[in-house]
């Protein structure tokens, strides 16, 4: 049985952290007013420099990954640079799964409940990752899970403005993506070139009324974690993201297009030698009632009722300049996940407690039959680095 033990661990903070920012500074500000374009016939849109009533043609362009110190320092002199407002943070965690799920709803992690890359919900056999729909170790998950686990509704639902939604092919009809895109039409696509066409062919449909483009694009991000943030194969990328927007730019010269180009989070580069692995047989992973959820640079943890104060001088102990513990309740109560009515699993996917992860630092497990991924770009956790997305604004 999961623990319901409440014991407080004074709430402490990882060097040098970043916290959300669920106001106006942050990308679930940003989400909020989006929904509410999308829903007031007349209303304006400041983020993008919309006027009350003025019927625009808004691009949101999401690079997986992008974080506002990159593009300030290896992006400097880029035209994505030129077109920068301010600096925005991400949820908590600062992750995919949770920020994107934001990005779509307009939901804050605490209602929308997705928290990490893993989540813990013993009703689809314990620890799953709910953009795959997959079980940890265990397989594919059945398409109708779906319509259990995720539970909040997509922004472009019942929206009053045109709303298409443009996503990699691989990943435009999958069941999560066809939740979170309800009301849009999507327009699946392969590849930079073609993201470029099929968004200018998509402006182009819509005429006079205008309309809102939601365009995902998480190549820059798979190439982080593979290579490192600042690799070659990363700044590369970036390279041709920057000549697409470019050109974007060009193309759309007097059209009134606003561009508004933000990220879900950014990127640090972590290494073996800063990995905490446990092993599967060894005495935490015995105190434990599930495998490790959230991410490795932020994990939750469900911990074996009557094993928390021993767990909890192992974190403090052990961990000591590695990570920072802090209880699953204190994490909730200090409104790391945002406001709004909390998804009546959140408890149970925060777990009895929180390892907030050191700069550089990160912490594995191993479950049975599944595909250890060896990372080297990392997020998920409290740094600038991760946390801090921009928001580029373009009027061409």
């Amino acid at each position: 049985m999961e623990s319901n033990h409440t014991h407080s661990l004074a709430p402490r903070w990882p060097c040098d952290h970043v916290l959300p920012d669920y106001e106006q500074g942050g990308i679930y500000g940003l989400a909020r007013d989006l929904r509410t374009w999308l829903h007031v016939p007349r209303a304006g849109l400041e983020a993008a420099e919309v006027e009350a009533g003025e019927a625009a043609c808004l691009v949101l362009l999401v690079i997986d990954g992008l974080g506002a110190n990159f593009l300030s320092d290896a992006g400097a002199g880029s035209a994505l640079a030129a077109h920068y407002r301010r600096t925005l943070t991400s949820v908590f965690p600062s992750t995919t799964a949770s920020a994107i799920t934001t990005l779509m709803t307009g939901a804050s992690p605490a209602e929308h409940g997705l928290n990490g890359w893993f989540i813990h919900d013993p009703r689809f056999g314990g620890v799953i990752s709910p953009l795959p729909l997959e079980l940890r170790g265990g397989g594919a998950l059945t398409p109708d899970a779906a319509t259990r686990l995720f539970r909040q509704a997509s922004m472009f639902r019942a929206a009053q403005r045109p709303t298409v939604m443009l996503s990699p092919s691989q990943i435009a009809f999958s069941p999560y993506s066809q939740h979170h895109t309800r009301g849009a039409r999507i327009r699946p696509y392969d590849g930079l070139a073609m993201l470029e066409e099929v968004l200018l062919e998509t402006i182009g449909e819509f005429g006079r009324e205008g309309g809102f483009i939601h365009a995902y694009y998480p190549s820059f991000d798979a190439l982080c974690h593979a290579y490192g943030c600042r690799s070659p194969q990363a700044l590369g990328c970036f390279g041709k993201i920057d000549g697409m927007f470019a050109r974007l730019c060009e193309r759309l010269a007097g059209s009134g297009t606003r561009i508004l180009v933000t990220a879900d989070h950014g990127f640090i580069d972590s290494s073996p030698e800063r990995t905490l692995q446990l092993a599967p047989d060894g005495e935490v992973s015995a105190m434990l009632a599930a495998p490790l959820f959230g991410e490795r640079r932020l994990a939750f943890c469900a911990v074996r009722q009557g094993a928390e104060r021993e767990f909890e001088r192992w974190a403090e102990e052990t961990l000591r300049g590695r990570a920072v513990p802090m209880s699953g309740a204190d994490c909730i109560a200090a409104g790391l996940l945002g406001p709004g009515q909390p998804h009546p699993r959140l408890a149970e996917r925060v777990g009895s407690h929180v390892l907030l992860m050191e700069p550089g630092w990160t912490i594995v497990d191993e479950v049975e039959g599944e595909k250890p991924h060896e990372l080297i770009g990392v997020h998920g956790g409290m740094t600038a680095d991760e946390m801090r997305v921009p928001l580029i604004v373009a009027r061409p």
